[in-house]
């Protein structure tokens, strides 16, 4: 009898410990899953107001000086892919995590983060969206260190790419999503 309760609490301390070891691993995935949420609204975010800008618009870059032949090194570039509107746009993206909501992918049970606010006033589907101002909050911070730390990247990005985004920013060049590269392009 002794014997069997000796085995059984080495028994438990052997699963605690496995879990122990375990537990980083889920807080870093918790979190990688929340940056890689994060990037993709981020890059949802910045499409859609790009998009909101007339294409024909375009603004003078480059150098106003007078070249020693009389000419001047300015062209003509796309205003709402300048990088002055892509800054003033980084500025103001991560307000817009409020935005958004976590549910859970069917298919995966792994989080997935939602726009719960329509763009264009038709209703959505939110039953398995939940709505709380941790999520967006944290959703907002985690866009902030993106911004914060990959300015230049997704400035680049922005100015110049404009298919499959999502993936080539969030898995690729940033690795923030390099354990879901099996998100389709549409979904976050």
């Amino acid at each position: 009898m002794r014997l069997i309760v000796v085995m059984d609490n080495i028994l438990r301390i052997v699963l605690l410990c496995a879990l122990m070891a375990l537990l980083p691993l889920l807080i870093q995935g918790s979190r990688q899953n929340l940056k890689c949420g994060a990037c993709r609204a981020l890059v949802d975010e910045m499409e859609w107001a790009i998009s909101q800008i007339d294409p024909k618009i375009m603004i003078q870059t480059g150098s106003f000086r007078i070249n020693p032949d009389g000419s001047q090194s300015v062209k003509e570039t796309p205003f709402a892919r300048s990088e002055s509107h892509l800054l003033e746009l980084m500025e103001e993206v991560c307000e817009q995590m409020k935005d958004y909501g976590e549910g859970v992918d069917p298919t995966t049970n792994g989080k997935t983060y939602v726009r719960h606010t329509p763009r264009d006033g038709k209703a959505m589907d939110l039953s398995d969206v939940a709505f709380d101002s941790s999520v967006s909050s944290r959703l907002k911070f985690a866009c902030e260190s993106i911004v914060e730390q990959h300015e230049d990247e997704l400035i680049e990005f922005f100015a110049h790419e404009t298919h499959n985004v999502k993936d080539k920013l969030c898995s690729e060049r940033t690795d923030l999503c390099d354990h879901a590269l099996q998100i389709a392009n549409d979904e976050l």
